[in-house]
């Protein structure tokens, strides 16, 4: 009787198979494309590129230019930033000595700013002690590391609580800064809700002499959790 002939490993191997219909659909797609586009490949590739950094840009890291001195002397007008826009998702919140970009419209300024969070929900924040420093729920913040040389810590006055889902922020440079302690008569008192933060500052990429890791100064590491330092 004659039987249907199998094919054996050896002949498997010398016929490989050869794509399906869908993945040479896709592959005539693809090259319909580059023959339609001036360039070709290379214009393809192009786009490709494009359309990941724009992404990039949309959800993951995003440059910012510095446009003012309130941040000096740590940041200086026309540095570049390179702002993390995922260090506050899936559950993080900035904290105390962060360098954050946020939204201003109806708070600041129809525009992105650019400052150190001097206290989170719930904190209580006076300015100043007797030795002209800055409190956090009751715990001096020395912060002498990042203030700009020859700059109090405010030369105005202020006791705020800083509500829940909010931030109380402040120029490095306090002289040459308006920031929530200019704000405190505004809608929402000065406040930025968390909401409105676009990301954290994490590194300076320019120009390249002044390329640095923006970390989060030790001077807030000592400062209780709000709720019971208040006196």
């Amino acid at each position: 009787m004659d039987t249907e002939a199998q094919p054996t490993e050896r002949d498997r191997s010398s016929h490989p198979e050869s794509p399906g219909p869908e993945g040479r659909s896709r592959f005539a797609l693809v090259s319909r494309i580059t023959e339609w586009l001036p360039g070709g490949w290379i214009t393809l590739t192009l786009f490709a590129g494009l359309a990941f950094l724009l992404l990039l840009n949309a959800f993951v890291v995003q440059p910012f230019q510095i446009p003012s001195g309130s941040m000096e002397q740590g940041l200086r007008i026309g540095d570049r930033v390179l702002v993390n826009k995922l260090a506050y998702r899936f559950g993080a919140q900035p904290r105390r000595g962060d360098v954050i970009v946020f939204d201003g419209t109806g708070y600041f300024g129809n525009a992105d700013y650019v400052k150190r969070v001097v206290g989170v929900g719930g904190d209580h924040v006076v300015c100043c002690d007797k030795k002209g420093r800055i409190e956090v729920n009751g715990r001096a913040v020395d912060e002498s590391s990042f203030l700009y040389p020859g700059d109090s810590a405010s030369s105005v006055p202020f006791v705020v609580v800083v509500p829940d889902g909010t931030l109380f922020v402040l120029g490095d440079h306090r002289s040459d800064s308006s920031d929530s302690r200019d704000h405190l008569g505004s809608p929402g008192g000065g406040m930025i809700p968390v909401g409105d933060v676009i990301g954290r500052a994490d590194w300076i990429i320019w120009p390249y002499t002044h390329w640095t890791h923006l970390t989060r100064p030790d001077a807030y590491a000592r400062v209780p959790a709000a709720g019971g330092a208040h006196g």
